[in-house]
């Protein structure tokens, strides 16, 4: 019996393990208009304040929505919360809709995007200000791809039978050592996530225009793809950054990353240096370090702590190690209303407890550079037959297909037991039809997408047509969740906070940086 056998069973055996598992859910998405251009409107205000809403906030851009759940110990119950928080929203956004795909098809040069505004307290400055760094960093059409973070944490009751009787100090470090084990796990086979629900396959040709790139396209009219591809998001097309490339920040302990990213934002850019601080009055990005903020950091993936009031990510997992983990690798899915499903929900439960119970040795650079290879691999040709990928850095291979079989048959295991406590079959059919995946790739997201592309005369025209039935979708559906009473109340909550928030301030915007970066001096 494998120690992977061993370990699910000693979890299995209480089943709360599984069923207290925690979920929460992150989707972006852009506004745009009925004439297919990016919206110029203002967050809409009868969605409340974007800086205090718990459930509906923007991230980069004032377009760009992003909805938010509670945590939740139900997959049913996280995506019910999805469906009615887009609900209200597309009901307060006149004749606008959501754009249903990853990569924006409307956006042509970065003045075409305003960037999110969150009020006149230092802390609404500060995230603004932040944005202002990434468009002087990075260009503000990258930051305007949409993607799914899943944030996931396993139950108490996992932990307990795992680990057995513990102080509270070993307890923090053998999760926090759990944690950044199935990280490493992930970076070595999460490229099954690309495979399944990678969903940009295309382009449209504005994106990239004026960018440099060694990819072969292919064109459509006005789509360029490449004819495996799964999710060129995840390229060096779309949401990566080449200027922390050199960036080595250990997944070994918490400590070790915490060190590394203490220190990339401590560390001084001589091109980043030549941007500024200042236009005038006007503050431009927070410093000129690697990172402004932890934040900034790209990844597939983070480990996680909930931070209290002032404290940083990386003082929170030095606090108190990790809470939970971000899952950062999904395309938005465009045949679904809310950006994802409750088959994507339920394989990624299966693949991070099998991530986090399977051996996971430490990692070093070079290792690193060898799974971040076979990603590379899935993210441009992902559904090419026979394609090989890395089982190591001694030259061994494998195909894509037979490797994602191994990993299926100990998911097909932890299905069933998730399946036994739950008194159903859910794990194994969303099981069973990622299996045909395997067999058939065309049967996968990107497949399913490019084909249509291809049929329609290109990525635009199924964009525009999925999003008119989407908000048509949102408009008819009824509350499942929330009430009407209780967004409309988080509304005027939302804004009255906003306003306290702006009443307290007591300093200069000058006067809270140097305040809230005095930990760098």
């Amino acid at each position: 019996m494998t120690e992977f056998i061993n370990r699910l069973q000693k979890v299995a055996s209480n089943p709360n393990a599984f069923k207290k598992t925690g979920r929460g859910i992150e989707r972006e998405t852009l506004r745009f208009t009925p004439g297919a251009s990016l919206s110029t409107k203002p967050h809409p205000e009868g969605v409340g304040s974007a800086l205090t809403h718990k459930y509906i906030t923007t991230d980069f851009a004032e377009s760009l929505l992003e909805f938010i759940t509670p945590v939740s110990n139900d997959v049913d119950t996280v995506l019910k919360q999805l469906e009615d928080v887009h609900h209200y929203t597309v009901s307060h956004m006149g004749d606008e809709k959501l754009w249903p795909l990853s990569m924006p098809c409307f956006v042509t040069h970065d003045d075409d995007i305003t960037l999110a505004q969150y009020g006149e307290s230092n802390v609404g400055k500060l995230k603004t200000t932040y944005r202002e760094g990434l468009k002087r960093r990075y260009g503000s059409v990258m930051q305007v791809i949409s993607g799914v973070h899943f944030n996931f944490s396993f139950s108490t009751e996992f932990w307990d039978e795992l680990f057995g009787e513990q102080s509270e100090e070993q307890r923090k470090e053998s999760v926090s050592d759990a944690y950044f084990a199935l990280i490493r796990n992930y970076y070595r086979f999460g490229w099954l996530i690309p495979y399944f629900f990678g969903a940009s396959p295309a382009l449209c040709s504005s994106f990239i225009q004026g960018r440099e790139t060694s990819m072969d396209f292919e064109s459509l009219g006005k789509t360029y793809y490449l004819p495996y591809a799964t999710s060129l998001r995840l390229s060096d097309l779309g949401y990566t950054n080449d200027a922390q490339s050199n960036l080595k920040i250990s997944l070994n302990s918490v400590n070790e990353y915490v060190d590394g990213l203490n220190k990339a934002i401590r560390t001084p850019s001589e091109e980043f240096a030549k941007i500024g601080l200042k236009e005038g009055d006007k503050h431009i990005q927070l410093n000129s370090n690697v990172l402004q903020i932890e934040n900034e950091l790209y990844a597939p993936i983070r480990p996680k702590r909930v931070a209290k009031s002032g404290e940083r990510p990386s003082e929170a997992l030095e606090r108190d190690g990790v809470e939970y983990i971000e899952v950062r690798s999904l395309d938005v899915n465009p045949y679904s209303p809310i950006g994802v499903n409750e088959d994507q929900v339920r394989f990624l439960d299966m693949f991070l407890t099998w991530t986090v119970l399977s051996d996971s040795a430490p990692m070093n650079d070079s290792e690193m550079a060898c799974w971040k290879d076979n990603w590379n691999k899935i993210i441009e040709q992902g559904r090419k037959p026979g394609l090989e990928l890395k089982i190591g850095c001694q030259g061994e291979r494998l195909t894509q297909k037979a490797w994602a079989e191994r990993v299926f048959e100990d998911l097909l295991v932890i299905a069933k037991e998730m399946d036994r406590v739950n008194g159903d079959d859910a794990y194994q059919q969303t099981h069973k039809r990622l299996s045909a995946m395997i067999d058939d790739p065309e049967l996968t997201i990107s497949g399913r997408l490019l084909a249509e592309t291809k049929a329609a005369g290109g990525i635009g025209v199924i964009g525009c047509k999925l999003a008119v039935e989407h908000r048509e979708t949102h408009l008819a559906h009824q509350y499942r969740f929330y009430t009407k009473q209780e967004l409309d109340a988080e509304v005027e909550r939302s804004v009255q906070a906003q306003k306290e928030i702006e009443a307290s301030d007591k300093l200069s915007f000058s006067e809270y940086l140097e305040e809230y970066f005095s930990y760098l001096k």
